[in-house]
């Protein structure tokens, strides 16, 4: 075999992905802009049109593009840079796949939740007011005693995103959002399994308010410790009522 059989066949789209990532960087391409139609990718990238629909197909799964059959100012391809979208796609895939273990997950959230909290607790107060407004309002949503558990989960999940956002750091940020994304099942499913779901609820919604709290008070030292003993707490309540997850099979 030859060097050139062994090296990985270049995919007839990859010029076109490389050249709108050179375009993003340079920003010869902006957030809002529209992609030329397909026949003029096709033409001036030297590629089929079905390549170029393959590569669109990636680039909107990846939330770099938001891409619209039709005509009028909502069609075609157009970026909107949506990295959380792609990201928890891809780690729910994994997840599913028993690749990326549950436990690792929730590992990994509370490495990113603790230091959210102790980096917010240093970070002057008129830059996080806006977001520990967003976190308040999502905490008086769920005390409302009509809320169904959906309901509840998904505001659960935006606020844990919305204290993350505190630190100031959007990479941390975008994580959070698709690691709870990733686990959106699991966490449903657990929910729903829960027979004493009440209880929890009073426990989970007591949790919420000292985590909130201790944010807003810039104890960050509290917030981390309340913080991890709150989504390890639930995720042993989880582990009670959820089947338990096979081991990931090993790469040959």
């Amino acid at each position: 075999m030859t060097a050139a059989d062994a090296a990985p066949r270049r995919r007839t789209y990859d010029a076109l992905l490389q050249d709108i990532e050179a375009d993003l960087r340079s920003g010869k391409i902006k957030l809002g802009d529209r992609l030329p139609g397909e026949r003029t990718l096709a033409e001036n990238y030297g590629i089929s049109r079905a390549s170029v629909r393959e590569a669109i197909r990636i680039l909107d799964a990846m939330g770099v593009l938001r891409s619209s059959v039709g005509s009028g100012p909502t069609s075609g391809a157009i970026v909107i840079s949506n990295p959380s979208a792609g990201l928890s796609s891809a780690l729910r895939l994994h997840v599913a796949s028993n690749r990326l273990p549950v436990e690792d997950i929730v590992q990994t959230r509370v490495l990113l939740e603790t230091w959210s909290a102790q980096a917010a607790a240093t970070r002057p107060r008129d830059e996080g007011d806006a977001g520990l407004e967003q976190a308040a309002q999502l905490l008086a949503a769920m005390d409302d005693p009509e809320l169904d558990r959906p309901t509840f989960h998904e505001l659960d999940a935006r606020f844990h995103v919305a204290l993350s956002s505190l630190a100031g750091n959007t990479v941390v940020a975008t994580m959070m959002e698709s690691l709870s994304g990733a686990i959106v099942d699991y966490v449903k499913g657990a929910m729903d399994a829960m027979e004493a779901w009440p209880e929890v609820l009073a426990v989970l919604r007591a949790q919420h308010h000292g985590i909130y709290d201790a944010v807003r008070d810039q104890d960050g030292e509290r917030a981390a410790r309340l913080l991890r003993e709150h989504i390890e707490w639930f995720y042993e309540r989880a582990q009670e009522v959820s089947p338990r997850q096979p081991s990931p099979v090993p790469r040959g």
